[in-house]
């Protein structure tokens, strides 16, 4: 199935960054990975710097299932608001999980920088308004609850608000200093290929992998090319299509939304701060800003049914993303340039799955990650490789299969 459907910027944006082969070889490696986005290129940058040999398959090409189709927004705030995730896992949990992702945007900022790999990158304050009024009592025990842990917050009242975003007319909001954005379909091919300049990792694209036969010491993939590849562990990370290797599902699908304008660097910045701004609303609305001064805003998810139906609502929610934009940004000259729609996949707590199962011990998942999964990855990365170099991870039991909240 297509993960997603009409124009995702970032491909028409970057063209065919590089190619890679389709025909490997019998082989035996250390680690087989299954996928070739943004999770797949931060485990495999991990592992080989962990002096691990790695062979990359994905079925599509590299980064063009949902890589290609995320906003990359690098939130450290999670899709489950902190005081009710304290109220799922209790609050040093619920607090390490905050903490850990604002960690994750500092390391991956570091990694894009010792790699020099231009993607895009920039740190970014965000924004986080009250959809209602009904919703803002909830908003103030969650600004409370990120300056116990001490978190790097302001609070924005009425007046503040009218004043600097007269578009966005709402009550109160959490102004954040940590957060950031990328290009994430750049940033997948730079690490892959930093990567093969090091040596200890193959990739493969365009390939299929149709058995999985796990041993008691080693897992062999047989690809639709007729070739083998054995290893001593397997990682899975094919975003929400891994829980077909699953015996139960672990997360529920969506069908999102996203448009982008024409450039407009006469404006900018766009806004103040060109900040990262999203609602208390669930689904939420989204808006960012891009290197070139485009505004790309997304949301108005739906309950995923069939690929098919969700790309039939692609010229709906394109203009009702395009209302919103003129409403909330009224002095720029707004036209959207590309539309997109994708899917992915949520968990009942809004933390990913990260590790093995009880039936596959050899194998490591990283999925189900939301709104903010390329933090995620970050954090699935380390988790992994420790997890396979037989390291302990103090992080490792927050995404585990097996957590209380799962």
């Amino acid at each position: 199935m297509d993960l997603l459907s009409g124009q995702p910027y970032w491909f028409y944006k970057n063209g065919i960054i590089h190619s890679y082969p389709n025909q490997p070889e019998n082989t035996t490696t250390d680690v087989i990975l299954m996928g070739g986005g943004i999770t797949g290129a931060l485990i495999a940058n991990a592992l080989v710097k962990a002096g691990l040999r790695v062979v990359m398959v994905e079925k599509r090409h590299i980064g063009l299932g949902s890589t290609s189709g995320s906003t990359a927004l690098l939130q450290y705030e999670i899709d489950t608001d902190l005081h009710k995730l304290t109220e799922l896992i209790g609050k040093k949990k619920a607090e390490r999980c905050y903490i850990r992702c604002i960690e994750a945007i500092s390391e991956l900022h570091e990694l894009i920088k010792k790699e020099k790999i231009e993607a895009d990158f920039s740190l970014r304050k965000s924004l986080y308004y009250a959809s209602s009024e009904k919703e803002l009592p909830d908003l103030e025990k969650e600004f409370e609850a990120r300056q116990r842990t001490g978190i790097d917050v302001e609070w924005w009242d009425k007046s503040r608000m009218r004043d600097t975003f007269p578009g966005i007319q709402k009550s109160g909001a959490i102004y954040s200093k940590n957060g950031g954005q990328v290009d994430a379909l750049r940033l997948t091919h730079g690490l892959l290929q930093s990567d093969l300049k090091k040596g200890g990792l193959q990739i493969y694209d365009t390939v299929a992998v149709e058995t999985i036969t796990h041993h008691a010491r080693s897992v062999k993939v047989t690809l639709n090319t007729g070739h083998e590849v054995s290893a001593k562990y397997l990682v899975i990370a094919c975003g929400y299509e891994s829980q077909e290797y699953l015996r139960r599902p672990v997360s529920v699908l969506h069908s999102t939304y996203a448009i982008i304008s024409k450039p407009m660097p006469d404006l900018k910045p766009l806004w103040p701060d060109e900040c990262l701004l999203w609602e208390s609303a669930r689904p939420y609305l989204y808006m960012r800003t891009t290197e070139d001064s485009r505004m790309l805003i997304g949301g108005k998810d739906e309950p995923f049914q069939s690929a098919g139906k969700r790309d039939r609502l692609l010229t709906r929610k394109r203009k009702q993303l395009e209302s919103r934009a003129q409403k909330c940004m009224p002095h720029l000259p707004f036209t959207t340039d590309f539309s997109w729609c994708g899917t992915f996949a949520e968990t009942p707590d809004g933390l990913p799955f990260i590790g093995t199962t009880d039936e596959r011990s050899r194998t490591y998942f990283a999925l189900g990650f939301g709104g903010n999964g390329i933090l995620y990855s970050v954090i699935a990365a380390e988790i992994i490789r420790d997890g396979i170099l037989q390291k302990k991870n103090e992080d490792a039991e927050l995404f585990s299969f097996d957590r209380k909240s799962a």
